[in-house]
């Protein structure tokens, strides 16, 4: 199979399971497991995937990785839309298992759907600044991480875990602010299907920022790697 082909069906494949394992943990059991449950969700299914599929794509299941990769010089720019095509799908494969859930037992989807927002749909109504701030902060960690963890020097195989981990700790942080995107395609995937046209409305801030904290983590690690950016084959 072509290689570009089988990025695209990695991505799709790893971020639907993304969506519905971290995304699914809210919809269906955010009341029992809580905010911890949800992070330590999305941190598992990173973690999962990182070891499932990261040999084939480097599992970025998420456009401001790939973003930043590309930036940092680590993939090329010509794979960008495969990555993004595969995500954006899987994103919404996603998004669409978990609402036919709901259809398929007649519940009330409920609580936004695991939607982002900002104001009144912020879980603690944060504003946009506040918001804006902390997804561009929270995404540029996370890609920092991604390029670091597939140096040279640093131990191979334990990238997922160090992707994982990250991803967890950027949950607790953030899901009281804006329930937490730091990935477009998760955000996509879940708003169209969220029957609130208030929260499509706000979907640019989830895709806009996340996207700029990818290309800000990436010139951070270059200014930190400096002229030692000497690196293995990128897995998230």
């Amino acid at each position: 199979m072509d290689e570009n082909v089988k990025i695209t069906v990695a991505e799709t494949f790893g971020t639907a399971v993304l969506v519905i394992g971290g995304c699914g943990t809210a919809v269906f059991a955010a009341g029992s497991v809580g905010v911890l449950g949800v992070a330590t969700a999305f941190g598992l299914s990173l973690l999962v995937l990182a070891y499932a599929i990261g040999h084939v794509s480097g599992c970025h299941v998420n456009p401001a990785v790939t973003l930043g990769l590309v930036l940092a010089k680590r993939l090329d720019a010509a794979k960008l839309p495969f990555y993004w095509v595969g995500q954006l799908l899987g994103g919404v494969i996603g998004g669409f298992i978990l609402w036919i859930t709901f259809k398929l037992s007649d519940k009330p989807i409920a609580g936004g759907f695991a939607s982002n927002g900002y104001g009144d749909f912020s879980p603690d109504g944060w504003k946009l600044g506040s918001v804006a701030l902390i997804e561009v902060v929270l995404t540029a960690l996370l890609i920092f991480v991604v390029l670091s963890t597939t140096h040279k020097r640093f131990p191979a195989g334990f990238g997922g875990i160090a992707a994982g981990f990250t991803l967890f700790l950027i949950h607790l942080v953030s899901i009281p602010i804006s329930n937490t995107s730091v990935n477009p395609a998760r955000s996509i995937g879940v708003a169209l299907f969220s029957g609130e046209t208030d929260l499509i409305v706000q979907l640019w801030a989830f895709i806009v920022f996340p996207l700029i904290g990818g290309a800000l983590g990436a010139l951070l690690w270059q200014v930190v790697q400096g002229d030692d950016a000497d690196v293995e084959p990128a897995a998230a």
